[in-house]
């Protein structure tokens, strides 16, 4: 008996998926919870497990595919074993709404879009037994990770038109609204519209040849939190030099030791660990909805790492806690994940700092994005051996460049300015930072 394999849901809020990899062929026997695909939601990479066991009959799908929650990608010839259902988490807010009764003439609706045709009497305002907040949330059809959203960004879902299936809001729908609300083009109405559409491109192809390439999954991830950074972030970035001779000669002395690599991304990050305590509001989150700073007491930096599909941002843990070579040695590890497309989605997340380093490329400076809902973002541009005076003679020596980038609204310009001298007093002087 042959049934068709479905993808179920994998990931909140995420309709759409590219698959990475297929892990079996066509004529091969496997087990139930088999990964059958590898896929790619959002940053994350995630197996696709089989739902029964069964001989693979067909394989629709190939790697670069894009492929929705719900459709076909694979047939399994099965001896009666029936495959797994697939959730119904997608649907289950729209039969809450479906299912209430609608409320009696002499009741008052819950629609404050349309006024009622007669003047409200006081039973208006009476409550009914059931308390309106909870009705309220299930009128708007979102999933956990959409309200936990909109509640730290003090949005009101019943003003966010929902993009997804039956009108579900999801996260790019409360993002888009914010970003309006921040450009000083708020929704006149609930009906207006998650977002300010651009205009339709020309077509390009009364000019020349063009190729269109679709777009994979990190890099529609990464286009949404940038788009959403810029929007909500007033950006300034602080730049300084940083002289790291004694670091670099330190660093390649430790280096001839077993153990693993130590790189200066290994150093900054101690250093910024050491930093962020001496100056707390650079590891906060702003939440403008209520009026507060979030102070965090633990140090989670997240650190750029250039892959093949796009950029990721893992996140070490604990950065305060660890020596410089046991950072090297977790850094090389996430980041070779990274590449690999290996990483967990919970290692995306939690990140309070994040440094971005494009010291192996080149440049001498760049205006990194703050990674929302952090407030600095550390970038790092190539060393040089430069002119520098010291003890009023020219001498060469190792010169990084640092730029931080910052939310104006929480950090001040000579905080930035005290922040960014922290950190090169530290790497300057490396023994002082390992202390």
């Amino acid at each position: 008996m042959a049934s068709e394999i479905k993808l179920q849901a994998l990931k909140e809020n995420v309709d759409t998926v590219e698959v990475n990899a297929v892990k079996v062929s066509p004529g091969e026997v496997v087990a139930k919870d088999q990964p059958l695909l590898e896929v790619q939601a959002d940053k994350a990479a995630l197996e696709v497990p089989s739902p029964m066991a069964g001989r693979v009959a067909k394989i629709l799908v190939k790697p670069g595919d894009q492929i929705s929650i719900g459709q076909v990608y694979c047939v399994i010839e099965s001896n009666g074993e029936q495959p797994a259902a697939a959730p119904a988490a997608k649907s289950e807010p729209v039969p809450a709404v479906k299912k209430e009764p609608a409320p009696p003439a002499s009741q008052p609706t819950r629609s404050v879009a349309v006024p009622p045709l007669h003047k409200p009497q006081q039973p208006v305002i009476e409550r009914p037994s059931p308390a309106p907040p909870p009705a309220q949330e299930k009128i708007v059809p979102a999933g956990p990770a959409t309200r936990r959203l909109a509640r730290e960004l003090g949005v009101d879902l019943r003003q966010v038109r929902g993009s997804g299936r039956h009108g579900r809001v999801v996260e790019e729908d409360i993002k888009e609204y914010v970003r309006q609300l921040a450009s000083g083009a708020a929704m006149a109405a609930p009906v207006a519209g998650p977002g300010i559409q651009p205009p339709p491109l020309p077509n390009f192809e009364e000019w020349g040849p063009v190729e269109v390439q679709p777009l994979g999954a990190v890099r529609r991830a990464t286009a949404r939190q940038m788009s959403l950074a810029w929007g909500l972030i007033p950006h300034v970035t602080q730049h300084d030099l940083a002289d790291i001779t004694d670091l670099e000669a330190f660093r390649k002395q430790q280096s001839e030791s077993k153990g693993p690599k130590l790189t200066v991304t290994a150093f900054v990050l101690r250093a910024c660990a050491v930093a962020l305590r001496e100056f707390p509001t650079f590891n906060a989150s702003i939440d403008m909805a209520n009026g507060k700073l979030i102070l965090k007491h633990y140090y989670h930096i997240g650190v750029a790492v250039d892959t093949e599909g796009g950029l990721l941002v893992p996140v070490l843990r604990d950065v305060d806690k660890k020596h410089v070579r046991e950072l090297a040695e977790e850094l090389n590890a996430v980041a070779q994940r990274a590449r690999e497309r290996k990483l967990d989605a919970a290692e995306l997340k939690g990140g309070t700092f994040t440094i971005t380093n494009l010291g192996g490329i080149g440049g001498t400076a760049f205006t990194p994005i703050v990674n929302w809902p952090e407030v600095a973002i550390l970038g790092l541009s190539r060393s040089r051996l430069e002119p520098v005076v010291r003890g009023g003679q020219i001498v060469p020596r190792w010169m990084l460049p640092l730029s931080l980038s910052y939310d104006h609204r929480v950090i001040d310009g000579a905080a930035a300015a005290r922040f960014t001298r922290r950190l090169a007093e530290l790497l300057e002087n490396p023994l002082m930072m390992l202390l």
